[in-house]
């Protein structure tokens, strides 16, 4: 009897075990890339969060600065080059724009900010304070926020059994003008966090 001759099939398996692999490699390389990239979100909000938390360093030290110049006139005016930096300006700024971002405004310059420090993480923390003011001068001839919008710095109440003013006292409800803080951090990986605050 004559043979078969061979079918011609040889070498098929390691042409498909071959496909196999690259379509296996394929998979652990879009793996490899979706743990880097969650990885990486995640490294990126502990810097966010990291350079969030080191703007209580800027509000604190800002607002010490108002409690220790705040008696007398001394915050009536814009005082450029108070603690190192263009601190504290007596009108809330309509038209500045302090992140940049809208072109019909003039952006400020962080680099004239007060510079608290650099923390250990590597967050450079700046700050600025506006006093919520439309012009400058006494807040009590001025346009400005305050705590309580009556002048003199009570209020007489009167009521009935269970209020305030029951007996004719007098409630005394100073008024304050409000301050707006604004802290800039820049961190490590060019983060950049704006936390301002609202202190009266």
């Amino acid at each position: 009897m004559i043979a078969a001759p061979r079918l011609r099939q040889q070498g098929v398996v390691l042409f498909i075990a071959l496909i196999v692999l690259v379509a296996m490699s394929l998979a652990g390389i879009a793996m490899m890339r979706s743990v880097g990239t969650g990885a990486m979100i995640a490294s990126n909000l502990a810097f966010k969060q990291s350079a969030t938390s080191a703007a209580d360093w800027g509000i604190e030290t800002a607002r010490a600065w108002l409690v220790t110049n705040s008696g007398g006139n001394t915050l009536y005016s814009d005082l450029p080059g108070v603690a190192g930096g263009n601190a504290y300006y007596s009108t809330w700024q309509s038209s500045v724009d302090l992140l940049g971002q809208d072109s019909s405004l003039t952006p400020y310059d962080w680099n004239t900010a007060v510079t608290v420090g650099t923390d250990a993480a590597g967050n450079t923390v700046k700050y600025m304070i506006q006093r919520m003011c439309e012009a400058s001068g006494d807040p009590a001839s001025t346009n400005c926020i305050k705590a309580s919008a009556a002048a003199g710095g009570a209020v007489s109440s009167t009521g009935s059994k269970g209020a305030g003013g029951y007996g004719g006292g007098v409630l005394s409800v100073p008024v304050s003008t409000f301050y707006r803080i604004t802290v800039q951090v820049s961190g490590p990986r060019n983060t950049v966090s704006y936390v301002q605050a609202t202190v009266f």
